[in-house]
């Protein structure tokens, strides 16, 4: 099982499902490193600041126009190398050799921000156990999610849980047990679990573009 956001069904989609996801597979911008064209829970932002310092921009909310990259160490230094966010901007900016490194941690950040909250609102359950019980119950969690590093029995036993109550559920398998320890105040953590709503759309959109420095682009460079 890899590093990324994937649905447990039968197909096994790498893609994760969500209202915001849904909208970004609409709402489409082009990749100035490649060209192509792609849904927005595929690419990250970026602007350059008041001083032309080429910044990450991972709620697309900073004011500037928007440059647009893949979501992937590769995409990014890629731009960074061959100077390509001067080349959009049509201006010259100034983007640093860590800017994949810096974009990457804005991502880890945001995502455990939101899971902090999914705690502190009632959204969030942690601990096998807990989370089996909430697959089994009447209202079953919009996703799944795994420490990319914990051991992979307790993982499988949850996945074929859900398999086998045809859940529509997303695995989210992009953080390591320290980072979700860190945003949910307690020590090993592997598994958690996040209760439908804008929330848990939220945490899948973000965690396919984290996928992307993780797990989908990063394993196929």
């Amino acid at each position: 099982m890899t590093a990324v956001a994937h649905k447990m069904d039968e197909t096994d989609d790498m893609r994760g499902d969500s209202s915001r996801g849904a909208r970004a597979d609409a709402r489409e911008r082009r990749d100035i490193v490649s060209g192509e064209v792609m849904p927005e829970n595929r690419l990250l932002r970026f602007v350059a600041d008041p001083d032309g310092q080429v910044v990450p921009d991972v709620a697309a909310k900073l004011p500037g126009r928007g440059l647009w990259v893949e979501a992937s160490k590769a995409a990014i230094g890629k731009a960074v190398e061959k100077k390509l966010f001067s080349r959009a901007a049509k201006a010259q900016v100034i983007a640093d050799a860590d800017l994949a490194a810096r974009a990457e941690k804005s991502l880890v950040a945001r995502i455990l921000g939101d899971l902090g909250i999914a705690r502190r609102s009632g959204m969030l359950v942690l601990g096998f156990d807990n989370v089996l019980r909430q697959l089994q119950g009447p209202k079953p969690p919009k996703a799944l999610i795994e420490a990319f590093d914990g051991a992979a029995d307790g993982k499988r036993k949850l996945y074929a849980a859900a398999h086998r109550l045809e859940l529509n559920c997303v695995v989210i398998e992009t953080l390591t047990s320290a980072e979700l320890g860190l945003a949910l105040g307690r020590e090993n953590v592997i598994h958690a679990a996040v209760q439908p709503g804008g929330l848990a759309d939220r945490l899948l959109f973000d965690a396919e573009r984290l996928s992307g420095f993780r797990g989908r682009n990063e394993r196929d460079s």
